[in-house]
């Protein structure tokens, strides 16, 4: 990895870079995903065999598609003790931290004759995607969970998860032991961009969801995008991204290996250290040459960092906080001598890992927050997944005889300043104005 002294017009231009790489697609990719989109929606459970046929289960039929909750407990008794010990605790944990931000109704009468709240409702069916995972050899346990359990919590009815089978039409039994614990009503064996529009519109075998979530591949990402506001969604997804600030208490072993961890995911995943040590930053890079020599995706790491890596040295703590800012990354780890004293500083940033031994995989998997967070920039307005995704909030009214007189007039004249006569006339009929 490079390293640029910051600020200076090379470190601008490769943060430049780095901030505006976004969700990378060819209007073939969107034509061809629209289609994929339109046969789903027209030809329903026909239209995604053909789909799983032809790209992952070539032999797979509609009445194989679903996996039921007899099915999903008969695989959590297959799968080890130990698996089953850190897959109870993470749910745990992701559980006790999700419960806090239950919502509650409320109702208030401040003001005489009325009776103002919200009530808070939580939506009738969550689709949960999880993408295959290597051909189902690396099931991505941790997406069910992220996805499944704030909904559970929000009160959803019907958590139903999609999956691409493997060749064999079958789903990683761990998988399927983590949808079984956290309360998935059914897996339905279908990916990619045709099991999203399957959730988004209905079909014979796939109930038709009212919010979509979870991470995928660009065929994904395109089709959450397309069917949002026909359904809701968690968000549209970039590359992920790490950026990490540090000073000269960083261990620069720690420091490599938590960019590479980023790195690894994709080629177009941004790593960057920002720290206030010259010492610092040569000692990482060394580290960085030496760890991704040991990677089993080391192509991808190496792409990845080649790219949209940089080491910047900054002038002193204040100015990495600023610059982070300015990107509100996706995740931001601290890797300083009082971190805490910094905190409050921070204004953007999905998630915030606070110290030397606080890596970012402990959110991925058990900390207890969720992990899907807002990428490229958008942590500056969105938030991270949360039970809030699966509640929708409805304004409750009532006014007496008397609180309506009182505000017709008012109501009145804004109406007929707007234009809106029969606004007027719905509230003067009742009066007599």
């Amino acid at each position: 990895m490079k390293i640029y002294a910051y600020p200076s017009a090379a470190a601008e231009k490769k943060v430049a870079a780095i901030a505006t790489r976004g969700l990378s697609f060819t209007r073939k990719n969107l034509t061809a995903v629209t289609r994929i989109i339109e046969d789903v929606r027209k030809n329903g459970d026909k239209a995604l065999i053909s789909y799983v046929n032809r790209f992952d289960c070539p032999t797979l039929d509609a009445a194989s598609l679903t996996i039921s909750r007899a099915e999903m407990r008969q695989a959590a008794r297959t799968v080890g003790n130990a698996f089953t010990r850190s897959l109870n605790r993470a749910i745990a944990q992701v559980e006790d931290f999700h419960k806090k931000q239950v919502r509650q109704s409320w109702f208030t009468a401040e003001r005489s004759g009325t009776l103002l709240g919200q009530l808070v409702r939580p939506v009738d069916c969550a689709g949960i995607y999880v993408p295959g995972g290597t051909g189902g050899a690396t099931p991505l346990i941790s997406s069910v969970l992220m996805g499944a359990i704030p909904a559970k919590i929000a009160g959803v009815e019907k958590i139903v998860m999609t999956t691409p089978p493997t060749r064999d039409g079958a789903v990683n039994p761990h998988l399927l032991a983590a949808a079984y614990k956290v309360g998935v009503a059914e897996v339905i064996k279908v990916g990619s961009a045709w099991a999203i529009a399957a959730l988004a519109y209905g079909t014979d075998t796939v109930p038709r969801a009212d919010v979509i979530v979870g991470p995928g591949n660009i065929w994904v990402t395109l089709a959450k995008k397309i069917v949002s506001g026909t359904v809701g969604i968690d968000m549209i997804a970039g590359p992920s991204e790490v950026l990490v600030i540090a000073d000269d208490s960083a261990i620069a072993a720690y420091t490599a290996a938590d960019l590479l961890s980023q790195a690894e995911h994709d080629p177009l995943a941004s790593a960057i250290l920002v720290t206030t040590s010259r010492k610092v930053a040569e000692a990482v890079a060394a580290e960085i040459d030496r760890q991704v020599k040991l990677l089993p995706r080391r192509d991808i790491a190496e792409a990845s960092l080649s790219r949209f890596g940089a080491i910047l040295v900054a002038p002193d703590v204040d100015a990495a906080i600023a610059l982070s800012n300015r990107m509100a990354p996706e995740h931001l780890e601290l890797h300083l001598d009082a971190p805490f004293d910094h905190i409050g500083k921070i204004r953007h940033a999905g998630a915030v890992f606070m110290g030397h031994y606080t890596p970012e995989p402990v959110g991925d998997y058990i900390a207890g927050p969720n992990h899907v967070l807002p990428t490229a920039g958008t942590a500056r307005y969105a938030s991270a997944l949360s039970v809030d995704h699966f509640v929708k909030k409805t304004s409750v009214i009532y006014y007496t005889r008397d609180a309506f007189e009182k505000e017709a007039p008012h109501i009145m004249r804004l109406a007929e300043i707007e234009g809106l006569c029969a606004h007027a006339r719905s509230v003067g009929i009742r009066t007599g104005l």
